[in-house]
């Protein structure tokens, strides 16, 4: 086979290869073992966020190994390095999910910091749980490189033994760490004993992978394919099948023949291929937070791509995957069905699909769907003809108490339940609900609220699961509504709304809530409104005594509050590609 020519005189790595100067640079190549020959093709980072803190990475690093291998067959060098990810499954209902928003800042800041710092051409990124995605895809918009993204796969179910103390609804179900959120509101409401609960939680989650459900991961796995950054395809195969080496090797290879045309990531992200992302989003009943991660991708490439934009795409695109957590099925039945192909067809059929954006293969997604041949299962994935129900599974909100907006998953949710009326039971932080739901504190009919959990005032923008699944353990999912300043898991269920902008911290409405207040929240109109006037709501803002202080005074989650702006622009913390002054591949 003969070898690409690759020119290295317009290359980023030709400032550590090339001419006499470079030698000391060369020098440390030699040390690692590389050939010359490797030395003077096209370097490719292959990023993973491979840890051991969870299931969602752990397989990261063997997939990798593939990765490199299809660059080889490339004639490209790979150079595998990581970066960091929190895991909010470990992190949720506690402080370290503090950590979690920032994450994704740090992910993108690392990657494009090694990036820079040792002159690399192209972008292979591998990543697994929920915030560890937007941060591998923003750094490739923001680095603007060949790239190809590749998710790590998803969990496979667990399935809980076949044994009286279990209740019969656990046991006829495919399990997720959903599934062990709501046994413990079951268990706190002494219906489940310490000993089922002990079998659940060694069977729920039973390989590696990210949460089975459509919850956050699978969410941004199906956007990175929609959006044109993965191949097609690539996302919903389980991780534990080792037949997703064959992915990792093909998108080693894809990254070099982008090299190889000049085919960029922002030649893929445009407003677009946004637009797609968004309605897979929607048809598919996705978590909630895709209303925060696709604005800040939008961000990294100058993109106005706001929640309202999001949201208003949303309102006209049919819901018809029934996935987990507002239908039955999990990540793994999507992939036997067909995947996000067989999706992307369906939403093509009634033109909501803009197929001329060009995807990680250098085809169009016109071009990837006509190479599809495989129709909606009627089960898993329904035909767009016969939806499960006519707009999409999350929706935008606005009203006097949420003017920048706020997000709420209506998939699973019948449109009669969707229109929601009542008194205001106020906290101040996730821990003070947390421990009310579990001293039964509240009322049926009552809307809680969950103040100053925004990205700034958190500080952090925590997710409420630990609630929200207590919540429905208890049987009052659908009895009590919850909005927040915070976040929720894409794992949530229930009518809870969250993003509600401006958060607590920087003045919004949300701020001078008072317990009693009647809210309606109306998801088929799109309000959220509270019934204080605007006289009563400006006294109030005058007697505020401003934003709560925080613990957090020094350190990453400082600095991250200082610099985070509003959530309806994706809680970006830096002026994103309308302020660049220079290219990092042309220079």
């Amino acid at each position: 086979m003969l070898k690409r020519p690759f020119d290295k005189t317009k290359l980023p790595s030709r400032h550590v290869t090339e001419g006499p100067a470079r030698a000391p640079h060369r020098s440390y190549y030699y040390a690692m073992g590389m050939t010359e020959d490797e030395i003077h093709q096209p370097f490719v980072g292959v990023a993973t966020c491979w840890n051991e803190a969870a299931p969602c990475n752990i397989a990261l690093s063997r997939q990798a190994q593939a990765v490199k291998m299809g660059v080889k067959q490339g004639f490209g060098t790979p150079r595998e390095f990581t970066t960091i990810t929190v895991t909010d499954g470990i992190a949720m209902g506690h402080e370290g999910m503090r950590s979690s928003l920032a994450s994704r800042e740090a992910i993108a800041d690392t990657v494009e910091l090694t990036m820079r710092g040792h002159c690399y051409d192209a972008l292979v990124g591998l990543a697994g749980c929920d915030k560890s995605l937007p941060g591998m895809m923003m750094a490739m918009v923001r680095l603007n490189v060949p790239s190809v993204f590749i998710y790590g796969g998803s969990i496979l179910p667990g399935k809980a033994p076949q044994v009286d103390e279990i209740p019969e609804d656990f046991r006829t179900r495919d399990l997720t760490v959903q599934d062990m959120f709501e046994a413990v509101g079951r268990h706190q409401n002494n219906e489940l004993s310490d000993a089922a609960l002990a079998m659940l939680e060694r069977v729920a989650c039973p390989s590696a992978g990210a949460c089975g459900g459509q919850f956050t991961a699978n969410t941004m796995a199906c956007v990175s394919e929609a959006i044109g950054l993965a191949l097609m395809n690539s996302s919903g195969m389980p991780a534990p099948y080792e037949s997703r080496d064959a992915y990792g090797e093909a998108s080693g290879q894809a990254v070099m023949d982008l090299l190889e045309n000049n085919i960029r990531a922002r030649d893929v992200v445009t407003r677009k291929s946004l637009e797609n992302a968004a309605r897979v989003v929607a048809c598919t009943g996705g978590s909630t937070n895709a209303g925060l991660h696709l604005p800040a991708i939008a961000h990294e490439a100058g993109i106005e791509f706001y929640l309202e934009d999001v949201c208003e795409i949303f309102r006209d695109t049919p819901y018809f995957v029934d996935l987990k957590p507002g239908g039955a099925y999990v990540a793994k039945d999507l992939f036997d069905a067909g995947g996000i192909p067989v999706v992307m067809k369906e939403l093509r059929k009634a033109g909501l699909i803009h197929e001329d954006c060009i995807t990680a293969s250098g085809r169009s997604i016109g071009e990837e769907l006509e190479l599809i041949d495989r129709n909606a299962d009627g089960k898993v994935i329904h035909s767009i003809e016969n939806p499960i129900t006519k707009t999409g599974g999350v929706v935008g909100l606005k009203g006097n108490l949420a003017p920048e907006g706020a997000i709420v998953k209506v998939a699973g949710i019948a449109p009669e339940n969707q229109v929601f009326t009542g008194p205001a039971r106020v906290f101040e932080s996730e821990e003070e609900a947390f421990e009310a739901v579990k001293s039964r504190g509240y009322e049926e009919g009552d809307v809680i609220v969950i103040r100053n959990e925004g990205p700034a005032g958190g500080p952090g923008m925590r997710e409420m699961l630990a609630t929200t699944a207590a919540l429905s353990g208890q049987g009052m999912g659908k009895k009590v509504a919850l909005i927040t300043d915070g976040r929720f898991s894409g794992a949530t269920r229930g009518f809870c709304v969250g993003h509600v902008g401006p958060e607590a911290a920087q003045g919004g409405p949300i701020a001078f809530l008072k317990t009693g207040d009647m809210i309606t929240i109306d998801a088929i109109k799109g309000e959220i409104n509270v019934d204080v006037s605007d006289e009563e709501m400006d006294a109030r803002r005058q007697a505020w005594p401003g934003a709560r202080p925080t613990n957090y005074a020094a350190g990453a989650l400082w600095k991250f509050a200082q610099l985070v702006g509003p959530t309806y622009k994706g809680a970006v913390t830096h002026p994103g590609a309308v302020a660049e002054t220079h290219v990092y591949m042309d220079q």
